[in-house]
């Protein structure tokens, strides 16, 4: 029997060369993120300083709606041909698989957050006036926070009949406080009006909870009916 770490790892390499010869994630999360840029980009033409006010909010929304497409698709791949089936009825632990789910969607987030940056700094004029490099911290607890209860959510909804529908409905509700801190933070680091420092706080205790208790009750969801 392979170990935990092993399974992970095994896991995390079979998606990440799946994702790389389909693309399909990748590709849908950055049209749907470019086409939120440009949507909001000709909606309105703010200043600086207006951009730098609610740019916390629309970066992270777009980023929002664009992991959903690519956590639809977490564990659809593993319906074909029972591949689902064959982890349920193996030795290997629960956790190992849904840390390589989270490891994986957390990449393909990132990158579509490594390439659409940019395109956010040049169509809104952006430049944080608060101190840049809390923007990495709030980036990464961010993302995490999007897709560790992403990924958990997705596997109780995929033998949903409306599965597409079913993750967004669980998934929102729930990231409600991390995207509040999120955009909270962003939006202080951008203006430098306030501090940031709570809301990464916050941010980190969020992730903690909730991947605890996603790592505590996902053997329940991965064998349920």
């Amino acid at each position: 029997m392979n170990s935990p770490p092993g399974v992970t790892r095994a896991t995390l390499v079979k998606d990440l060369r799946l994702e790389w010869r389909s693309k399909d994630a990748i590709n849908s999360m950055l049209f749907f993120a470019l086409l939120v840029v440009v949507i909001f980009s000709f909606s309105f033409d703010p200043t600086a300083e207006e951009s730098r006010r609610i740019a916390g909010g629309l970066v992270w929304v777009a980023f929002l709606f664009a992991a959903v497409v690519a956590l639809n698709q977490t564990w659809a791949r593993e319906l074909r041909n029972q591949v689902l089936d064959a982890y349920r009825v193996s030795p290997a632990r629960a956790n190992s698989l849904f840390l390589a789910k989270v490891t994986g969607n957390f990449i393909f987030v990132s990158v579509l957050e490594a390439l659409m940056t940019p395109l956010f700094v040049v169509f809104y004029n952006l430049r944080a006036i608060g101190p840049a490099y809390q923007l990495l911290f709030v980036a990464v607890l961010g993302t995490w926070a999007l897709v560790v209860n992403g990924t958990f959510f997705a596997a109780m909804s995929i033998r949903t009949r409306s599965r597409e529908i079913m993750l967004p409905l669980l998934l929102f509700p729930i990231t409600i406080p991390a995207l509040l801190a999120m955009v909270e933070a962003t939006s202080s680091i951008l203006t430098g009006e306030f501090s940031a420092r709570f809301w990464i706080v916050l941010l980190a205790v969020y992730d903690v909870v909730f991947t605890t208790g996603c790592l505590l009750f996902f053997e329940i969801v991965l064998h349920g009916e």
